[in-house]
């Protein structure tokens, strides 16, 4: 009897002990799978807008939950920063050149930015210098020459706005090139937030709600469902005839 009663012991204590353990496998399981937020989720693919940049400019990927996009920066648009004898160069005899020739300088520029943009925090000014990549895979630069207005630069922008100096040839005004008095894509900025033309889509209108960076929450061409993006405004500014690609600040950092 006594051992009978030994015998039942040892066998509840295997099935305790196997019960224990299998529940901490079970929350070790867990542990290493971790759980993910709505903010931790990576990005499985690009943006659907990214289909329309130059590839022969532009590389991009995604880096975890960035996009990279590194670019040479030589457009795929007729200027005459191209100089003399390049096929894309045309005359412009009412620019101002700067000295410096497109295809001898080193146009390449790299950017990294959040997939999904960051719209909770607050606005932030622009800099000088790349602000953003165009779809040609020049940049953007904003409303400001140095450390100046950009008036006193504005003899020297080409038919699409842009001009070399310092170093990269940049848009400075509405590419229209690119976009020109339309809804289409232009690039995407450092904050992540792409930028379109003037009008908005689907209904080809100049939208009315946009905030003081430009930008609002609605359908795209490539967010049927809507997002936040920018457009340029529709204001002339200043001696340019033209209208400036962005000024900010920056809604998604």
């Amino acid at each position: 009897m006594k051992n009978l009663l030994k015998l039942l012991g040892l066998v509840l204590t295997i099935f305790t002990f196997g019960i224990a353990c299998s529940s901490d496998d079970s929350n070790a399981s867990t542990d290493d799978m971790g759980t993910t937020d709505d903010d931790g989720v990576v990005p499985v693919e690009l943006h659907a807008a990214f289909a329309e940049f130059n590839e022969e400019a532009t590389t991009i990927y995604l880096d975890g939950s960035d996009v990279v996009i590194e670019t040479t920066g030589l457009p795929n648009h007729e200027t005459v920063y191209w100089g003399v004898g390049h096929e894309l160069y045309i005359e412009e005899p009412n620019v101002q050149t700067t000295p410096s020739i497109m295809s001898s300088n080193n146009n390449a520029v790299t950017i990294v930015v959040d997939a999904t943009p960051n719209l909770t925090g607050n606005t932030v000014a622009t800099n000088l210098g790349t602000i953003g990549i165009a779809l040609s895979g020049a940049s953007i630069f904003n409303d400001q020459e140095g450390n100046g207005p950009l008036d006193n630069a504005a003899a020297s922008l080409d038919w699409t706005g842009g001009h070399i100096g310092p170093g990269v040839y940049h848009y400075h005004l509405e590419p229209k090139a690119i976009t020109n008095d339309d809804q289409n894509l232009v690039g995407i900025l450092l904050d992540g937030v792409f930028l379109y033309g003037r009008r908005d889509y689907p209904s080809d209108d100049y939208p009315t709600d946009l905030d003081e960076s430009g930008g609002h929450f609605g359908p795209t061409p490539h967010n049927p469902d809507g997002e936040y993006h920018y457009h340029i405004i529709n204001e002339v500014y200043s001696t340019t005839g033209s209208y400036i690609a962005f000024a900010g600040p920056y809604q998604g950092y």
